[in-house]
């Protein structure tokens, strides 16, 4: 099952941004890249910052990508299998995410090797994304 439109990060401009600016957490399969919202109103140079923020000043829903490269494996099937495995993890965790994130998950080599299953990622995808403190309440 694939994330809502409104939730996918899809620009390069948009995982630059989350690559230079977010912080980093780190599990033994996944790599968090996360953006935090940013709520000023000054203009920036680069126009991926300015982007949480919807026409009425709220904050816009948390965005998601998932990076996973041919380093994981060569398979574009184990490749595709992993990050449909992290997608329908991530859906579930779609209520709990306080909006304007910007989130990128990096997928590490020892994914494949270990046959990884969604039982371990959901821990580790849920263990992440509470080191970032990215739940509602923790921001």
């Amino acid at each position: 099952m694939a994330l809502p439109k409104a939730n996918r990060l899809k620009s390069r401009k948009d995982f630059q941004a989350v690559f230079r600016e977010g912080i980093r957490r780190q599990s033994s399969h996944i790599t968090l890249r996360a953006l935090r919202p940013s709520c000023s109103t000054e203009p920036s140079l680069d126009a991926a910052t300015n982007k949480p923020l919807t026409n009425s000043g709220q904050l816009a829903s948390t965005q998601i990508g998932i990076s996973i490269s041919t380093k994981v494996s060569k398979r574009a099937v184990v490749r595709n299998r992993i990050k449909r495995q992290i997608t329908a993890v991530l859906h579930n965790f779609l209520p709990k995410l306080s909006p304007g994130w910007r989130l990128v998950f990096v997928v590490k080599p020892t994914a494949a090797e270990s046959k990884c299953v969604s039982q371990q990622f959901l821990q580790e995808l849920e263990q992440l994304l509470a080191q970032a403190e990215v739940f509602h309440g923790n921001s």
